[in-house]
């Protein structure tokens, strides 16, 4: 009988436990980095990325993000892009584990190689939370261009940015 009255007890804290463990911070933080280089190493591309991020509600989260990369391939030079995202989050799994989410950003790109010019970028990813505060992430945005230098459409001049990384909330 006593046994019987530790499972049920046990059993009635579950909600509890699992809310506890998919209890998350508003704030979050996201670093991530890339790098490439040819077949005969005579050069290399290398980038860096970072954001800052708060939660008005477990779905939707605004975030300031931060890229720069360095590249010697053809010449040296910096590009950077500073931006401002919305995305809304969608939680699945018994504890808020895997989080996919749509928004997008806008924001500016500068730098060596490129014209200093606006963009804005739809973009989508998958957010898989290893812990309660600490998770895994892989992103896709694709990059248009108000650059007034360009003779074509700002949305067919654009560029795919694919991202992986790993982030807190805290």
């Amino acid at each position: 009988m006593l046994r019987k009255g530790i499972v049920i007890a046990a059993l009635c804290l579950l909600p509890a436990v699992a809310h506890a463990q998919t209890a998350r911070g508003p704030f979050e933080l996201t670093l991530g980095g890339s790098g490439a280089n040819g077949p005969n190493f005579n050069g290399f591309t290398a980038a860096i990325d970072g954001s800052i991020g708060y939660y008005f509600n477990d779905n939707l989260e605004f975030s300031a993000r931060q890229s720069a990369a360095y590249s010697d391939v053809a010449g040296r030079s910096w590009d950077a892009s500073t931006r401002l995202a919305l995305d809304f989050h969608i939680p699945l799994g018994d504890q808020g584990q895997f989080v996919p989410y749509i928004g997008g950003n806008i924001g500016y790109v500068y730098g060596d190689a490129v014209h200093d010019t606006f963009e804005a970028a739809p973009e989508a990813g998958l957010k898989y939370y290893v812990n309660a505060s600490t998770f895994v992430f892989v992103s896709i945005e694709y990059q248009f261009f108000f650059d007034k230098h360009s003779t074509t459409s700002a949305f067919s001049d654009g560029q795919f940015i694919y991202g992986l990384g790993i982030g807190f909330r805290f």
